[in-house]
Formats: C-alpha cells, structure tokens, sequence
C-alpha cells in the first residue's frame, strides 16, 4: 500500500437492507454501508462494512443479536431437532483418553468421560492400574468455558506447569501443580500464548515465552514481540529474567527446549508461522553467550536429542519430504543420518537409545525406529490406515506412547518397547464407542486437478453404499500452513453416517501430506490451487456418481472457511449447501487483527506488496461477492471472543452476501458466546453447534 496506508472517502452512514425479501426469501437484519474506500497500489478498494470490524459498538452487538435471532428461528424450525440432539449426546459418551508423558515413573495424561465438558488432568504411578484425578477442569469455571490448554511435567513427575484458557482464547495464564502436596503453588504466570515451558535445574525452575503485559505496550506490541524468559520456581513473575529476544522484529515467535541431559538451552525462532527457522543453543553450564546452530531460516530445523556437544535434528534442508541430521556445536559440517526417503517424515522422538519415527504415505503415518547412527530396526505395525495423534516417549525410556485413530475409531493409545519390538504395540485404555462402526469403511480415492495435480481423498460411508447419484456428501478441506488431513476422528460423524451420509475429506495442496513442496504449492500465489483441488473433488464425487450437487456440502475451519467462502464463490453450481466456520475473508486486512500478522508468510501482505495485492485480491472472498448472486444454502460460524480469526471476517462476508444473494437460498450468520476459535470448546456448547450445522445441511440438501 501507498504511504497513505489508506484512503477514506466520506464518512457518510448509507443505510441498507441487506434482504431479498422480493423474491421471497429471508429478510435479512438491516447493515449499513459506509463510502470507506482503501487505495492499494492504485487500485481503489471499498470496504462498505468496516464498521462492523468494532465488536465492541453498541450498533455492532445489537447487529449480532439480530443476525442470532434470525439464524435462531431458521434452525428452530427444522424438524427433528430434538431427536437429532438426544442421538448425538448418546453417541458422545465414551471414554477419551491423551497420549501420556512419562516424567520420574509417572504417566500424566488427559480424560474426558462422556459429556463432561472438559477432561480431568490425571495422574497414574507406573506400573499401577490406578489413576487420580489431579486437576478437574469442570471446576475452573461455572460454564465450562475454561481448559487445560497444555501440561509440562518436570523431569522427576515432582511439578506440572499447566497452562488454562478461558472461552477459547489463545491468551493463557500457566500454573504450578505440587504433585507431592496435591496442590497449585504461588506461582502464576500471565500473558502467555503459544508458549512452552522447558524445565531446567531439576525442580528450580524453567524457561518459557510470553509478551509482554498488554496494559503497558501498544496495541500493535499486544500480539508482538515474544520473548524467552526464566522463571524460578516460587518467585513473582515481576521478578522472572529475560532470556533471549528480538527487539526489532514483532513477528518472531520461540520455542525454547532443554536437552535431556540439562546441559543445553535450546530456542527455536520462527517467523510468524513460517515453517522455517533459525536455532540458537546456550551451555547452561557457562556464562557463554548464545551460539548458532543453524542462523539462516532456510528450511524447518526440530532439535530431536542430542549427543554431547552433536545435536540430531529433523530438518527438511534440501529435502522436502524431509531427514534426520546431525551437527556439531561449532561446526558447519551437516551429517546425514537418515536420508530422505519416498513417504513424508512427520515426526521423530527419542527413546533411550532409539529413535522412532513417524512417516506419512498417500496422507496415512506409517511408524518406524532407528538407532542413533541412522540404522533401521525396524517398522513397527500399526492397527490399519489411519493416524498417529501424539507420539511420546524420553531419552531416561524405552517405553514408547502413541495415539492411533481413524475415520471410524477414535484416537487409542498404544504402547511399544523401542528396545524390544518383537512384541506388537498393546492398547493401553481400550475405548468402549457406543456405536457399532463395522457397518462403514473408508476408501482412499485420487483425483485430479485443474492443472493435472493428483490429489488423494478419503471417503467414509456405508459398506454397501450404491452410487446413483442420491446420497448426501459432506466434502472437507484445510489446505494450508503445512497442516496435515491424515484420518481423523470426530464423534459427531457417526450421525452423519447413520443418517445415509457420505463423509469426505480431500487432502489438498497446502498442507504437507507430500511434504514442503506440497505446502508451497497451496500457498502465497499458489493458493488458487487450493481451490481448484478442492473443486476437482467435488467434480469427482459428482461424476462417479457418489453424490450431486443438490446433495452436496462443503465445510471447513479457519482457514478451511477461506477454502469454503472462496469456492462457494468460485463454483456454486456445484454445492447445495456451504458451511464455513470461523473463516478468513479479508485477504486484505487480516493482517492488522490479533496474530494475523503471523501468516504473512502463508498469505502474503497485500498492502507493502503490489504483486501481493494482485494474487490476493483475485480470491479474496470478502471481495469476490458479485452484486448479484445464486450462492448455496450458508452458514457461516464464529464466536465473540475469537482472537485468532476475529469474527469481523465473518460478520463482513455475511453482510456482503446477504445483500448479493438472489432467490431462496438462506445465508445465515451465527455467533457464539465464549467459544473462541474453538479449541476447548466445552462439550454442551459442542453438541448444541452440531445440531445446528447437521440441521441445516439436512434440511437444505433435502434430507428426512
């Protein structure tokens, strides 16, 4: 953009309404236009629904609570609801366990128990049957609206730091737990995100990052400027000593680790969410300064273990699929211990003398282990196509912990001898799904897209499924920040399924399911490749007759609500329904909210980047709305207090396509209360959303 960052044109409120009720559909909540126009590189861009980016207005609130009242009706309406509801509960009550971590003979682990509307935090003694709840999160808070975000046990099992988050922030405060005296110490720590803690000196202390205290920086320095502290057990926060920052740079983000034999401080420094990054390593054991392992971000650089003075690494450095190397403290000397191979590395941790690693083939992990110089011993089985969701293990054991799940099982947690792999992984806690799923299956199918790319999917649907064109389809997709759709589980999928449907979920450039090469094929002026993938996907469900386009949704997340807005727009003739659930819109000012700032990398910055602003603006969906439109039936989904994707893009697409659709078919906006982004939404709140998604897709691809 023009030093002029922008360019308002009059101030003038023009009131509209944002309704189609001439042709007998919906009438829409009255918006506003306002003439605000936005010079980019000498385009004039109007943004009429800038007020709406004020949550907090009165005019904005009362806007919310009329689009909520009419989404509200609309649903109510729908038949079945309640029994809807009264299923889905059913089927949400089973067992739900985490991947342990192993600290001093101790698994710490998470369990949720049917509608509880958080797991307990618990504890068991190895070698015991006997778990203790040591933390419930149900008590935190009256509604049920704070978690437990993430658990750091010292080496000796003696202390968990724990870090909470009220209503799905990405704001969190990290406790102390005395495992000894089953009780929180005095400590507290505050303006937390994203932050990790790497416990150092036995039990005096650790290392963590955080930013600095909101009420005493700019409101640009509030999502900036992350830093690397010490914290010693049982003093104030005020007191903690600043470690390691960059003072001229707001986007960086740190990930400090300590090695396992305490001797090293390590700090992994990214770029915003740029998967590439630099290391730098200080001997907690001198008072010598940091040193570089690897100063340029030209590839992703995960420290794994490391071996006196030489650190392993799992890196992507001139291999996109990824190896396992090593290098000397000192040296510029890289050493190949395990060469890239044809599937994706996904993950490497150290056990003992091992090394166990993760690999993805066609979007499915396969599990393999090594010794320390690189040697293979051995691939260990795994129970099916599916997904490795958390792997744990340390360099004091050679027990090893994982998650496995599928399309159609939920995450299981098994347990393998690294040093002993003739035995086969054992369940640890066998879950008990009050659904039979033997009915269903998941194919694997490929496709292909607008430029010859072969893009892989996965469909779940009933064995003896006919292909006639009839059966309602749900499509899924992400395609971004080198996220991964390798089989996962959802409860509430098993209505659908019940119910006659098809469940589809397309893995699309963007991610690293081919690893980094596959990322950037999805990203920054690739990303219109995205959208074409996920299109290809629908075209091939259509044509091979699973489903058609009356009965087909689409839906994603976050930036898999970008894929939905963006395609809706793109090819609506191709869907009966769309639901986007805290999506990305504004292409162009996403950047100036919250941790927007972080995904410049993946997006772009239309407005420092001419050539930016051309690839941007060409899909943006909040600019992308023709004056005159047929969309599908939407839903378009966000909470009041997400501060990641702030629910402005929502609010703007909404008004925007309301005043363009043409005919019938309803859009509709619905707001949340205290579910953010939507991580550690409670259960209740869960459910009551499912039912309003299910309904409205049923109902407007004509379902009983």
């Amino acid at each position: 953009m023009n030093k002029n960052k922008y360019l308002l044109i009059g101030v003038l409120a023009i009131m509209t309404l944002a309704s189609c009720a001439s042709t007998g559909a919906l009438t829409y909540p009255l918006s506003k236009k306002v003439d605000v126009k936005d010079d980019y590189h000498g385009q004039v861009v109007a943004d009429p629904y800038r007020w709406l980016e004020e949550a907090d207005s009165q005019e904005v609130k009362e806007w919310i609570a009329a689009q909520n009242e009419l989404t509200g009706t609309y649903l109510a309406k729908i038949p079945g609801r309640k029994a809807m509801k009264e299923r889905l509960t059913a089927i949400w009550q089973y067992d739900a366990y985490s991947v342990p971590k192993q600290a001093g003979g101790r698994l710490f682990f998470f369990k949720q128990s049917g509608l509880q509307n958080q797991p307990l935090f618990m504890m068991q003694e190895d070698g015991s049957s006997e778990a203790e709840v040591l933390i419930d999160a149900n008590t935190l808070s009256k509604d049920g609206t704070v978690e437990i975000a993430s658990v750091f046990p010292n080496d000796d099992g003696r202390y968990v730091a724990y870090a909470t988050s009220g209503s799905g922030s990405d704001w969190q405060t990290i406790y102390i737990y005395d495992v000894e005296k089953r009780a929180n110490t005095t400590d507290r720590l505050d303006w937390c995100k994203f932050s990790d803690v790497a416990w150092a000196d036995g039990s005096s202390g650790f290392y963590y990052n955080r930013y600095d205290d909101p009420k005493n920086v700019s409101k640009e320095h509030m999502t900036g400027g992350n830093k690397v502290w010490y914290h010693a057990l049982g003093t104030l926060q005020a007191e903690d000593r600043l470690i390691y920052e960059e003072e001229n740079d707001l986007n960086m983000i740190y990930d400090p680790m300590v090695t396992d034999d305490g001797r090293y401080l390590v700090i992994h420094i990214f770029n915003g969410t740029d998967p590439e990054n630099k290391v730098i390593v200080k001997d907690l054991q001198t008072d010598a300064p940091f040193v570089t392992l690897f100063d340029k971000a030209d590839a992703m650089y995960q420290v794994v273990a490391n071996e006196g003075h030489k650190f392993i690494l799992h890196s992507n450095l001139n291999a996109p699929k990824g190896r396992i190397i090593a290098k000397e403290l000192g040296s510029n000397e890289i050493s190949e211990l395990v060469p890239e191979q044809t599937a994706v590395l996904d993950g490497v941790k150290r056990s003992k003398d091992r090394l166990v690693a993760a690999y993805m083939e066609d979007a499915a992990h396969r599990l393999k282990v090594f010794a320390l110089d690189g040697r293979l011993i051995d691939k260990v089985a795994l129970p099916g196509l599916g997904s490795i969701s958390g792997l744990k293990t340390s360099f004091k054991e050679s027990t090893v912990y994982f998650g496995f799940e599928s399309f159609l099982s939920p995450r299981t947690v098994y347990r393998f001898d690294s040093g002993n792999l003739a035995s086969q992984p054992a369940v640890v806690w066998p879950i008990n799904l009050p659904v039979d799923t033997s009915a269903f299956e998941t194919k694997q199918y490929f496709v292909t897209s607008k430029d010859g790319t072969r893009v892989p999917i996965f469909v779940t649907a009933k064995k003896d499924l006919a292909k006639n064109g009839k059966n309602p389809a749900i499509l899924y997709g992400y395609g971004g920040f080198n996220i991964n759709l390798t089989p996962f589980f959802k409860v509430h999928r098993l209505y659908w399924l019940e119910q006659g449907g098809v469940y589809v979920v397309a893995n699309l450039r963007g991610g690293t399911e081919y690893g980094e090469e596959w990322h950037k094929a999805g990203m920054l002026g690739n990303k219109q490749n995205v959208f074409d993938d996920f299109i290809a996907a629908a075209k091939y469900l259509i044509a091979e007759k699973f489903t058609s386009p009356e009965k087909l949704a689409i839906n994603g997340g976050s930036n898999g609500g970008l894929l939905v807005t963006a395609t809706l727009l793109q090819a609506p003739e191709l869907f009966g329904a769309a639901v986007a659930q805290v999506p990305v819109t504004d292409m162009l000012r996403y950047h100036r909210f919250t941790v927007g700032r972080f995904w410049v990398g993946e997006y772009g910055n239309a407005e420092e980047n001419s050539e930016h602003f051309k690839f941007m603006y060409a899909y943006s969906p909040l600019h992308n709305v023709p004056s005159s439109i047929k969309a599908p039936p939407t839903l378009i989904t966000t909470a009041d207090t997400d501060d990641r994707v702030v629910p402005a893009h929502s609010f703007k697409f909404a008004a925007t396509l309301q005043a363009a659709q043409k005919g019938k078919n309803p859009v509709l906006l619905r707001i949340d209360s205290k579910a953010g982004h939507g991580h550690g939404k409670p259960t209740d709140k869960q459910i009551e959303e499912m039912v309003d998604i299910y309904s409205f897709i049923m109902k407007n691809l004509k379902m009983p």
